[in-house]
C-alpha cells in the first residue's frame, strides 16, 4: 500500500510538472508573438511622427507661398516681417546661419580632429579613459549656458582685443557653438580611427615610418569616411543650434559678411516670431513655417551627405 501511494504521488508531480512547462511554454509562445508587434507599432510611431512633423511644415509653407512669391522669398536680401511694407528675403537669415556654422567648424574642425588623433594614436589606455568622458562633458552642458557664457564672457573678450565688434555679433556665438561641437567631432573622428587595424599601425612603422607619419599618411587616410562623416554631423548641428545664436548674435536681420556685426539665423528668427505676437493666419507667421522648411530640407541634405560619405569612403576590414 505505501509503494502505491509513493507511486501515486509521484505520479501526481509528474503530470503537475508537465502542466507548469505546458504553461510555461505557451506563456513563452505569447511572449514572442507580442513582442515584434510592440517593436513594430514603436517602429510605426516614429515613422507616423516624422510623417506628420513634414506634412505640418509642407502645408503651412505652401500657403506661405500663396502669399509670397516663392522666388522673392529665396533670391530677397531684405527680411522686414514687421514693418508697413513687409520684405520676405530669407538670404539674411541663409547668410547667419552658414557664416555662423563655419566659423563654429574652423574653430572645431581643427582641435576635434587633433584630440581625435591624441586620444587615438597617442594617449594610453589610462588616460584615454580619464580625458574622453571629460571631453564629452562638454556635449551635456545646455545650450543656454553656452549662449550665455558666448554673451557674456567671450564677447567682452573679443571686444577688448578688437574694439570694432559690435556688442552682439556672429563671431562670439560660432566660435562657443565650436567648442560646443568639438566632442562629436573628437568622439565619432576617434571611433574610426580606433577601427583602424593595428596591422596597418605595425606594418607603417616595420617600414620605418614615424609615429606622425602613420597617423597622417595611414591611419587618417584609412579612417576618412568616418572623420568626413563627423564633420558633416558636426555642421548640421551647428546649423540647427537656436540658443547661443539667439542670445549672442542678437536680432539684427543684416544680409552682410562683416562677421563683426549682428546677424540672425533660421533658428533664431523662429524663435523670435514664436515669441512674438504673429496672430495666425497672418503672413509673418507662415514665414515662421516656410523658414522651418527651409532649415529641415538644409539639414536633411548634409545628414544625406553625411550618410553617402560614410558609404562611398567606408573602408571593410
Amino acid at each position: 500500500m505505501a509503494a502505491n501511494n509513493k507511486f501515486e504521488n509521484t505520479s501526481i508531480d509528474v503530470k503537475e510538472m508537465i502542466a507548469k512547462n505546458k504553461q510555461g511554454k505557451s506563456l513563452s509562445s505569447l511572449t514572442e508573438k507580442l513582442i515584434p508587434v510592440v517593436l513594430f507599432l514603436f517602429a510605426i510611431i516614429t515613422v507616423f511622427t516624422t510623417v506628420g512633423i513634414v506634412m505640418t511644415l509642407l502645408f503651412e509653407t505652401i500657403e506661405f507661398f500663396k502669399l509670397v512669391p516663392i522666388w522673392d522669398f529665396f533670391t530677397g536680401t531684405v527680411l522686414k516681417p514687421m514693418s508697413q511694407n513687409p520684405e520676405f528675403g530669407v538670404l539674411p537669415l541663409l547668410n547667419g546661419t552658414i557664416i555662423s556654422s563655419a566659423i563654429a567648424m574652423l574653430v572645431a574642425g581643427p582641435i576635434g580632429l587633433m584630440a581625435a588623433i591624441y586620444l587615438s594614436e597617442y594617449a594610453s589606455d589610462r588616460v584615454r579613459r580619464v580625458l574622453k568622458p571629460m571631453l564629452e562633458i562638454l556635449a551635456g552642458i545646455p545650450t543656454i549656458v553656452y549662449g550665455f557664457f558666448a554673451f557674456t564672457f567671450v564677447t567682452p573678450l573679443i571686444r577688448s582685443i578688437w574694439p570694432d565688434v559690435a556688442a552682439t555679433n556672429i563671431l562670439s556665438p560660432g566660435i562657443v557653438m565650436g567648442i560646443m561641437i568639438i566632442p562629436m567631432i573628437a568622439s565619432l573622428s576617434e571611433d574610426a580611427m580606433s577601427s583602424v587595424p593595428n596591422a596597418m599601425r605595425e606594418g607603417a612603422l616595420g617600414l620605418g615610418a614615424t609615429k606622425l607619419e602613420t597617423t597622417f599618411k595611414v591611419v587618417i587616410p584609412a579612417a576618412l569616411s568616418g572623420i568626413i562623416a563627423s564633420f558633416v554631423l558636426g555642421i548640421s548641428r551647428a546649423i540647427g543650434e537656436t540658443m547661443i545664436v539667439t542670445i549672442a548674435s542678437g536680432s539684427s536681420k543684416n544680409f552682410t559678411f562683416d562677421i563683426t556685426q549682428s546677424m540672425q539665423t533660421m533658428t533664431a528668427y523662429i524663435v523670435e516670431v514664436s515669441g512674438g505676437e504673429a496672430a495666425a493666419g497672418t503672413t509673418i507667421y507662415y514665414s515662421l513655417y516656410a523658414v522651418a522648411m527651409t532649415l529641415f530640407v538644409f539639414t536633411l541634405l548634409m545628414n544625406l551627405l553625411a550618410r553617402y560619405v560614410s558609404r562611398k569612403f567606408r573602408e571593410e576590414y
